[in-house]
């Protein structure tokens, strides 16, 4: 196939990166956030940074020298001659307040991180669901195969224990985050777009301003470099017709540029023959479950391929790659039980995960789910059942609100009420945070799979849990 070659793997000379030295990170703690301060610390920028409570990102920032404050304080900006804020950042910030009344320059995190990568052969990873996953692989394969990339993940790589790195190489691969729109900061040499759903209605007005947003973003791909998307997908379907410059997809449909033969799906991995067109690739060993993480390996490879990185060393990078946290991961295995904890937290992510918890010997599939945003569970209240009827048993615990209001008539009591009716047989019971370790700990049993699901604090129950499962 034809392979682009046009751009550098060495650093450009005079790369002009961000207009100051001295910058202030306001909600520092994010997982976006952290990695690009890291990023830009490690590069010679002074940084410091607030977030409202300490974490172990937090600690962890700080223990690279990153000043972080706690709480947020006008008097924190005091020498800053640049401020980037995160999006969960509101207007009434004192510290975002008094940085518009400096005059000084104020950038959201993705204007950061594009004008990072600006001047460098830049890989930027979207999509509703598996972008973290993708990205994360993307990073590992040019890592393994010697490309020393900068990276930017939106989670913690297992390889490196970290969610960035800095490269000696002219390439940088960034998640970029649909969330807000401001992934159409973002101008890629290659772009990877995993699939297009109904998501982040709380930002878009409808569907189709979801898919005028991505079809922007493809649009930004620049001349010479190439688009990587998902031919299952039926919204890509939509917006890439007529999509002038070099685009491959990837799949599990046999029409897809790049796709899979003679699928193995084990536990928490899965192997397959891997195909570009008529041509075999190699026989791949993924230590990921589910068909969708085939899936998403595929636009790895696809990337990897393009790059010119050879069949046997992609195949020897895919086998060796340990995952991202809190994406399907094994917390515990004791007394018979496993405890998997999974970030998932919008109805399509729910499928494929319980989908892939199928795969998982067990008796009874227990799921734990801590629903993410009250404007998510108001605009999927129907597709959150759905979905999580695919379970045994189901308990639901409080909206992790993510700095949102609540919204009248928006509960996980409602979602439980809304799975009885359309599933009358379902055994679901919604309780507080607080009570929902020792209820499990009193139904569960041997040959049970306790699945624990959301994007807010449930993490930390699952780690609680999985101590006491140990014990």
């Amino acid at each position: 196939m034809q392979q682009t070659k046009t751009f550098s793997r060495e650093n450009t000379p005079g790369a002009r990166g961000l207009p100051a030295k001295r910058i202030h990170f306001v909600g520092i703690g994010g997982i976006g956030m952290s990695g690009i301060a890291a990023i830009m610390f490690k590069q010679g920028y002074r940084v410091s940074g607030s977030d409202i409570k300490e974490s172990l990102i937090t600690a962890k920032l700080s223990s690279l020298g990153i000043k972080v404050c706690l709480g947020h304080d006008a008097s924190y900006i005091s020498d800053a001659e640049l401020l980037v804020y995160s999006s969960a950042v509101k207007e009434d910030n004192p510290e975002l307040q008094a940085a518009k009344a400096k005059g000084m320059k104020i950038l959201k995190r993705a204007e950061a991180l594009a004008q990072l990568m600006q001047d460098k052969v830049s890989i930027a990873i979207s999509g509703a669901h598996g972008k973290t996953t993708t990205c994360a692989l993307a990073g590992h394969l040019l890592l393994q195969a010697g490309f020393s990339p900068t990276v930017a993940i939106g989670g913690i790589l297992r390889n490196i224990g970290d969610n960035s790195c800095v490269g000696e190489s002219n390439f940088f691969l960034a998640e970029a985050d649909e969330s807000d729109g401001t992934f159409l900061y973002y101008h890629p040499h290659y772009s990877i777009v995993t699939n297009i759903d109904r998501e982040h209605l709380d930002f878009y007005k409808n569907w189709q301003d979801i898919l005028s947003a991505y079809k922007k973003f493809i649009s930004h791909t620049k001349d010479g470099g190439c688009l990587f998307c998902c031919g299952d997908d039926p919204a890509i379907r939509l917006i890439t017709p007529g999509y002038k410059k070099r685009m491959l997809s990837f799949g599990l449909s046999g029409e897809n540029d790049f796709y899979p033969r003679n699928l193995l799906l084990n536990e928490f991995s899965s192997i397959f023959d891997c195909y570009y067109r008529d041509g075999f690739i190699g026989r791949m060993h993924l230590p990921l479950a589910g068909r969708h993480n085939i899936s998403n390996s595929l636009a790895v490879i696809a990337l990897g391929i393009e790059l010119g990185i050879k069949p046997p060393r992609i195949e020897e990078a895919l086998a060796v790659f340990k995952g991202t946290e809190r994406r399907f991961q094994l917390k515990a295995k004791a007394k018979g039980i496993k405890l998997i904890d999974d970030y998932g937290h919008h109805p399509s992510e729910l499928r494929v995960t319980l989908e892939a918890a199928k795969n998982v010997r067990h008796k009874r599939l227990i799921v734990v789910f801590q629903p993410h945003r009250f404007s998510r569970t108001k605009f999927l209240m129907h597709e959150f059942a759905e979905s999580l009827s695919l379970a045994d048993c189901i308990i639901l615990t409080d909206i992790y609100a993510a700095s949102e209001e609540p919204i009248d008539g928006v509960s996980s009591e409602v979602l439980c009420d809304k799975i009885k009716e359309k599933h009358p047989l379902a055994k679901v019971i919604y309780l507080k945070k607080e009570k929902v370790i020792e209820r499990l700990l009193s139904i569960v049993s041997s040959g049970d799979l306790i699945l624990t699901l959301g994007a807010g604090d449930i993490g930390k129950l699952s780690d609680e849990l999985a101590q006491r499962i140990k014990g």
